[in-house]
């Protein structure tokens, strides 16, 4: 893989070094500096010019922070001469404001998507988007990969006889469902009623999870304050264990601890598209690699085959 470069933000340069184990190509540096005004400056430090260019960013908190190092990534491979720009977003934050469901509101997820095919990017690889239109807003193409076969292959390692998948809302059934499948068991959802970025109300289980082991599934997990409101339901409900899974474990404002001391809580898991720092994780925490099959899509795209071959 001669004609490839991979560099990374600094968002989370060890899933990048990871990616790079797998791959067997080298992480190449980037020099990044702040000017006196505040300014950022970023310098790739290896040689890009008609080679096919990975930046590995994911869009974690300071999400603008680190957005703007990626345009400036961009921007200065665009402007070294690479043969093709593709973004790794591991992590695509905006992906939740993917709707109008306010006046005079913001649609993120579009804007953010527009910055960065502006500054140049002619590809992007993605890892389990909020929402399958936000895929859309993009105007270059867009390899959409999910987590469900990591998490899959942890959850078989458990007896699954007595297991129900539980998507936390209507909106994440879809997935929720794919991932029943893929474990053999039935799937139920929480009919679930959002009123701010931490106030949500769910009235009502749909789906038999009495005297179950559950898993909810969901594909972030924030504040927690959805999965709190859900577990309620689910003791009053009487179900045996339960375990969380997401693919983005964000775990802000305490949430990882919280969750972990609720009753039932088994498990929590999650996958390492966004950084979790040591002092954060709990003994409860399980953390499973995207690496792999970040790097099989990275080779993929630089070898022209199929990505979605990945799904079969």
């Amino acid at each position: 893989m001669r004609d490839i470069a991979v560099f990374s933000g600094t968002a989370h340069p060890d899933l990048a070094a990871e990616i790079c184990a797998h791959l067997g190509v080298p992480l190449h540096p980037v020099r990044v500096s702040r000017f006196a005004n505040d300014c950022l400056e970023v310098q790739l430090q290896a040689n890009c010019r008609e080679r096919d260019v990975f930046l590995i960013q994911p869009l974690v908190p300071p999400v603008q922070e680190h957005l703007v190092e990626l345009l400036l990534m961009i921007d200065a491979a665009r402007g070294a001469s690479a043969g093709r720009i593709t973004v790794v977003l591991p992590h695509y934050a905006y992906a939740r404001s993917d709707k109008k469901d306010a006046p005079r509101i913001s649609i993120g997820a579009r804007l953010v998507a527009d910055l960065l095919t502006s500054a140049g990017a002619d590809r992007v690889l993605a890892m389990t988007l909020h929402s399958p239109q936000v895929h859309g807003f993009f105007s270059v193409p867009v390899d959409h990969l999910h987590a469900l076969r990591e998490l899959a292959d942890h959850f078989r390692r458990y007896d699954l006889g007595n297991t129900v998948v539980v998507s936390p809302d209507l909106g994440n059934a879809k997935q929720a469902a794919a991932f029943a499948r893929m474990l053999g068991t039935p799937v139920a959802a929480g009919a679930k009623q959002r009123f701010s970025d931490d106030k949500v109300t769910i009235s009502a289980v749909i789906g038999d999870v009495a005297a179950r082991d559950v898993i909810v599934l969901d594909d972030e997990i924030a504040k927690g304050s959805t999965m709190i409101e859900l577990m309620d339901h689910l003791r009053d409900l009487k179900v045996r264990s339960i375990r969380l899974a997401c693919t983005h474990g964000l775990f802000s404002a305490g949430a990882l601890s919280r969750l972990s001391e609720q009753p039932g809580v088994l498990e929590v898991v999650c996958t390492n598209t966004v950084p979790i720092p040591q002092e954060k994780r709990v003994p409860k925490l399980k953390v499973l690699s995207v690496a792999p099959a970040l790097a099989e899509a990275v080779r993929r795209i630089h070898n022209g085959e199929s990505v979605s071959a990945l799904f079969g």
